[in-house]
């Protein structure tokens, strides 16, 4: 037998934790690589610095050489002179700084016709005691040798700005690397974790919202962290418990409507009681004295006024019978009328209950749950009108497309491009307020004191409508009142509830 090994979340937050701080040793690296190069680039930066001046010397040397050979003037010998020292100068303090970016030999050729420079233009300080050919050859040569350490310099200058500008891409090339390296590492650390603990966590966030919501959905998650299954057990003991405190409520929700029809009953009873009654006290004193046409007429009366009864009493049954979803035809308009007759009892004197239903406007639906959540929803009614108003019913069939905009938000299973019913159950009582709106239809949502509502009522009515794959939605008027439209189906033959 296998027995499937427990982890726990505290073992992965710590792997996690070694994650990151594998991380900070390779930024710790960056950050050290990053800083050496930078004191490298920063050498031949100097360095650069050096070579940008032989560079500036030896056009110095140049200049001067083309000023002495038009003007002949001591002034511009010596300004040449010096500039020759100085590029001897820096040649000899930063050879190695030179050798780097020519060859040895070029450098020793460099020197070379420095010295070679210098002492034709010793000679050629010499001018007076020179024909005019021969100071033509000597500026001929060293014109030539002075620009052979133009070009020299100018070569050693170019290979620094390239080495330079290497050392840049380089150093630039593997930072981006090195980040890319730490991004990589982050990605798969940060997907490890939420594979391992952030998903499990959030899939419980989820659940434990839906439950605020109204789903009590058991929590299904795929994890062998004790601390996840033990939290997942306790919550989904923790559904349980409520399902079936919800299913009390929802009986004793139940038991209140059936409470306000036998109150409605009573007073329909009475009517039919009441006639048998009356014709049976005829038959007693007609007895033996009447036709045989008016006995048969009084117990005519007799029995349709029993089955009037017998009609009655079968709707509680039937209201009151817990039973399996059943859809059937039904006269829209004869459900709101018996509604409203079996509702008489709860309806103070100062309540006016209207209702303007088309004839014959027929429905797919389970009679005995739409009429609980017709109650429900005048029970709602009552309570905002607080003794005093007035409710109108009204229907209407229309048929819905994708492009029908609502000015009012639906609940529920609403769709297009079929043939449905509003029917709005309307007051003009205190109204709703903004913030209660959204959350009217939660369960357990109630804005009555404490013990005075269980919070259950539209919430059953939100499910009813539901099971009938219809929708429902609430408005209220600035100037106070509220509408309901219950949006159904006219035929759902074909789909199965919820």
């Amino acid at each position: 037998m296998h027995m499937k090994i427990q982890s726990s979340l505290r073992q992965k937050i710590t792997f996690g934790y070694y994650g990151y701080y594998a991380m900070a040793a390779l930024i710790i690296g960056l950050s050290l690589f990053t800083f050496m190069e930078l004191r490298l680039i920063e050498g031949k930066i100097h360095s650069g610095t050096r070579i940008t001046e032989f560079f500036d010397v030896t056009l110095e040397i140049r200049r001067f050489e083309k000023n002495y050979f038009l003007y002949r003037q001591l002034a511009d010998y010596w300004e040449n002179v010096g500039y020759i020292e100085k590029a001897q100068s820096l040649l000899d303090k930063h050879g190695n700084d030179f050798e780097s970016l020519t060859s040895h030999k070029n450098i020793t050729n460099l020197r070379s016709n420095l010295v070679n420079y210098r002492l034709l233009l010793e000679q050629y300080s010499q001018h007076a005691l020179l024909s005019p050919p021969q100071l033509e050859q000597l500026e001929a040569r060293i014109r030539n040798i002075g620009r052979a350490i133009t070009i020299e310099g100018e070569h050693i200058a170019n290979s620094e700005r390239l080495m330079l500008q290497k050392s840049l891409d380089r150093a630039r090339t593997f930072f981006f690397g090195y980040l890319a390296l730490i991004a990589l590492v982050m990605i798969a650390i940060g997907m490890t974790l939420s594979k391992m603990v952030v998903r499990p966590l959030r899939h419980m966030e989820t659940c434990i919202n839906g439950l605020t919501g109204g789903r009590l959905e058991k929590l299904k998650i795929d994890s062998n962290e004790h601390e996840i299954i033990s939290i997942t057990h306790a919550f989904n003991h923790m559904i349980e418990e409520l399902e079936k405190r919800q299913q009390c409520i929802t009986r004793s929700e139940k038991l209140a409507s059936m409470g306000t029809l036998l109150s409605g009953v009573a007073h329909e009873l009475n009517n039919p009681i009441s006639n048998i009654s009356s014709s049976c006290q005829i038959l007693q004193e007609e007895l033996g004295h009447a036709d045989i046409v008016f006995q048969k007429e009084m117990l005519e009366q007799i029995d349709n006024q029993t089955d009037r009864a017998r009609i009655i009493v079968r709707s509680l049954l039937d209201f009151a019978r817990d039973r399996e979803f059943k859809h059937s035809d039904i006269a829209l308009d004869k459900l709101v009328a018996e509604t409203i007759r079996f509702s008489k009892g709860m309806i103070p004197p100062n309540v006016t209950l209207t209702s303007d239903i088309p004839e014959n406007l027929m429905i797919t639906a389970d009679c005995q749950r739409l009429q609980q959540a017709l109650l429900n929803l005048l029970q709602n009614c009552l309570d905002a009108l607080g003794g005093k108003g007035k409710i109108h019913i009204m229907a209407e069939k229309r048929f819905i497309t994708a492009n029908d905009k609502n000015d009012i938000t639906f609940h529920g299973r609403c769709e297009a491009h079929i043939e449905v019913v509003d029917l709005e159950i309307r007051d003009n009582g205190t109204g709703i307020a903004d913030d209660v709106l959204p959350r009217i239809f939660d369960p357990f949502f109630t804005t009555k004191d404490v013990g005075q509502g269980s919070g259950l009522g539209l919430s059953i009515v939100h499910d009813i409508i539901e099971q009938h794959h219809g929708c429902i939605a609430v408005s209220s008027a600035s100037g106070g009142g509220a509408t309901f439209t219950i949006r159904l189906p006219v035929q759902i033959s074909t789909l199965q509830p919820n």
